[in-house]
């Protein structure tokens, strides 16, 4: 049986908006679930819609940033203050498995969609709910905040400059991925014994649980995470950046003796004593890129890369997004739907509309 097999008779009701919510409904869009999601009449809909880049259209009903998570969902857009358009969603509800909300608990209460209320209509029902800083906090929280206090934000960028945020709202990511396990253990466990479930994460807990060694390094050791740009506090080189003689920039990622004695020998250099092992390496760093600087200088990007290849070492060329997409197995990762021309009706179905691509946010297989 086919993953999309399990899930094709799964029926998700998104009443979230922004990133991490709806990252959830389209990953069980992508497993072959019916997702439907609530949008907001009153505001035009999920606030996503009018967060675009300069190059997109001004007059148009989505942005690109809305449609990387909105992929094959059915859209009703409805005003959730009105009995009328409660009863409506109360009846989609009815016979729905999922429940993916980040609505605030008073909001939530005002408008009958808490699990308290729901799971009146639905014992069997599992709901997802997303907050920022957990159930009894309303504050509102978005991605670059939460970069900001979970300790990211002060260890990121440059040495003696401002930090610099992750360009990618990863923490919204990392909740996303976190309410995914959840809701697939709590479907687990509705199979086991016929029970619904509430579940939730937060925003920050999510982002102080995947801060991963640079935690540790904390915890156990005292050591205070400082800005290093690409650099790794426990390797070296990991992470540090070299131009070759054409002028392109390469990032190299060794994170072993044999590899760095591969590095050596395919760059013709003899490590020095003081760079023999990772700690010493780590110890004599400013010494260590300016040595493999010079060494860098002789050798084309491409021609360099191959030999890296050749030879086992870790090492990339930075590429521009446009770059990324000649990749074949990026290629392979996009997903396409056309978008309607306008949302005015109270349900969004995609008929006519513009060519929408995004990338897919499943990538696993499974046999």
């Amino acid at each position: 049986m086919e993953l999309k097999e399990i899930f094709k008779d799964l029926k998700v009701v998104e009443l979230a908006s922004v990133l991490a919510g709806p990252a959830v409904g389209m990953f069980f869009a992508e497993l072959g679930a019916t997702v439907i999601k609530i949008e907001n009449k009153t505001t035009g809909g999920d606030v996503t819609r009018s967060w675009k880049v300069p190059e997109e259209d001004s007059e148009s009903d989505y942005s690109a940033y809305y449609c990387s998570v909105n992929w094959h969902k059915k859209i009703y857009f409805f005003d959730l203050q009105k009995d009328e358009d409660q009863v409506f969603v109360h009846d989609i509800i009815k016979n729905a498995d999922i429940i993916i909300s980040n609505f605030k608990r008073t909001s939530a209460e005002k408008m009958r969609m808490d699990y308290d209320f729901l799971k009146t209509l639905n014992p069997g029902l599992i709901f997802g709910q997303i907050t920022g800083y957990g159930e009894n906090d309303d504050t509102p929280a978005f991605d670059v905040v939460l970069q900001a206090e979970a300790g990211f934000l002060y260890m990121t960028g440059e040495p003696g400059r401002n930090p610099v945020k992750m360009p990618v709202a990863l923490i919204d990511i990392l909740a996303a991925h976190q309410l995914k396990e959840a809701i697939l253990l709590a479907l687990l466990k509705r199979q086991m014994t016929g029970e619904g479930s509430y579940v939730s994460v937060s925003l920050f807990e999510s982002a102080v649980a995947s801060l991963a060694n640079q935690a540790t390094n904390w915890l156990m050791a005292g050591h205070i995470p400082q800005r290093m740009g690409t650099r790794h506090p426990n390797i070296a080189p990991y992470g540090d950046i070299f131009e070759t003689k054409d002028n392109e920039q390469i990032v190299i990622a060794v994170g072993t003796d044999r590899q760095f004695e591969n590095l050596c020998k395919v760059l013709n250099i003899k490590p020095n004593e003081q760079f023999l092992t990772n700690a010493k390496r780590v110890k004599n760093r400013v010494d260590l890129i300016g040595f493999l600087q010079l060494a860098f200088r002789q050798f084309d990007r491409d021609e360099i890369l191959q030999r890296f290849r050749e030879s086992g070492v870790p090492a990339a060329a930075i590429r521009t997004m446009p770059e990324v997409f000649e990749h074949p197995l990026a290629k392979n990762m996009i997903l396409e739907e056309i978008m309607p021309a306008s949302p005015s009706a109270s349900l969004w179905r995609p008929k006519d509309g513009r060519l929408s691509r995004r990338v897919k946010t499943l990538v696993f297989t499974a046999k």
